[in-house]
């Protein structure tokens, strides 16, 4: 969590190009996860598990949870300000993540097109009822729980909808004409409900996403087929246990707490509240646009000048002349400058 702080901190750090700013929050929100999903996790199993052995600092793991749980609050707290702070200076540089309520009619028009020939065919309500179970829920997805009813009848039905994001299939941002205007896929499906429920009234929509334990750990020694164990290792990790579910802060606090029950999460301790983008991980997207003048500057590369002789071979070098000191970028880094 500390060094989340740091990379945080990178984010905050105006000196940095706005775009890398961004992609520190993006990592931030990626390493958000990868916390919950390993680290929670494993504590989690421990306190189910009734372990009641202290750590070498003297905590129990629930008093471990708990501590993370505090700084994982602050973190996500400062990297929403973070968000409102670099979405307006995106702005001043023609880069807009909108809402899909702010475009022009001209710009819904566009938004609903692309809905209608790339996303709509693609989505699949699931509907949740005595006689239909709540769905299962993969692990990192965003979702929308929609509230529907015919009309002039009381009861209500409750629909899920996976968004399809991270499935190579659309991007989290669509881009809205030529310029560069981006819409949340999920709140373009937000506002095209009417063709998944034709004849239904919208009563309700709100955004949730689960995170899931990736502690699937199996003993080597013991297998007897490894790729077996991989396998088993993969589906084990599939429908691990959740531990933690993000809603929107405005869901109604009978419908936050249907899918906390359902999938058997402490409401009070696993369920958080995500102002802004949920799943800030996919910002990503955005911090990879081609805008150099946002980016850090490309990192220009010098050969040292004790390679530059004769001889191409670096052992001959190396034993002729000694150790030769060299810094060697990888891919990521020499991006990143």
């Amino acid at each position: 969590m500390e060094f989340n702080r740091r990379v945080l901190h990178e984010g905050q750090d105006s000196r940095n190009p706005l775009l890398e700013r961004v992609f520190f929050l993006s990592v931030v929100g990626s390493n958000l996860d990868e916390f919950l999903m390993k680290r929670i996790g494993g504590l989690k199993q421990l306190e189910g598990a009734g372990v009641k052995k202290l750590s070498v600092d003297g905590r129990t793991p629930q008093e471990q949870i708990n501590e993370c749980n505090i700084v994982v609050q602050d973190i996500l707290k400062q990297s929403q300000m973070l968000e409102v702070e670099l979405k307006t200076l995106l702005d001043k540089e023609g880069i807009v993540i909108s809402g899909y309520d702010q475009l022009t009619k001209a710009q819904k028009t566009f938004a609903n097109k692309f809905f209608f020939d790339n996303v709509y065919p693609l989505l699949t309500p699931q509907g949740t009822d005595p006689a239909h179970p709540f769905p299962f829920i993969s692990n990192l997805s965003l979702n929308l729980l929609v509230k529907v009813s015919f009309p002039d009848a009381e009861h209500a039905y409750l629909n899920r909808i996976k968004v399809p994001v991270d499935s190579g299939i659309s991007s989290r941002f669509i881009r809205i004409g030529r310029k560069d205007l981006y819409v949340p896929i999920e709140d373009i499906i937000a506002n095209n409900l009417d063709l998944l429920f034709p004849g239904m009234v919208i009563e309700s929509c709100d955004f949730f996403r689960v995170t899931r334990n990736a502690i699937t750990e199996r003993d080597q020694e013991q297998a007897n087929d490894l790729l077996s164990m991989i396998e088993s290792a993969l589906r084990d990790r599939k429908f691990a246990e959740i531990v933690r579910l993000e809603v929107n802060p405005d869901m109604s606090p009978a419908l936050r707490g249907m899918p906390a029950a359902e999938l058997n999460i402490n409401e009070e301790e696993d369920v958080f509240e995500v102002e802004g983008i949920m799943a800030k991980r996919h910002l990503m997207q955005i911090a990879q646009l081609d805008r150099q003048d946002l980016h850090f500057p490309i990192h220009q590369a010098v050969d040292h000048p004790e390679l530059l002789g004769e001889d191409p071979n670096i052992f001959h070098i190396i034993k002729g002349k000694g150790s030769i000191l060299l810094q060697h970028l990888s891919g990521t880094v020499y991006k990143r400058g």
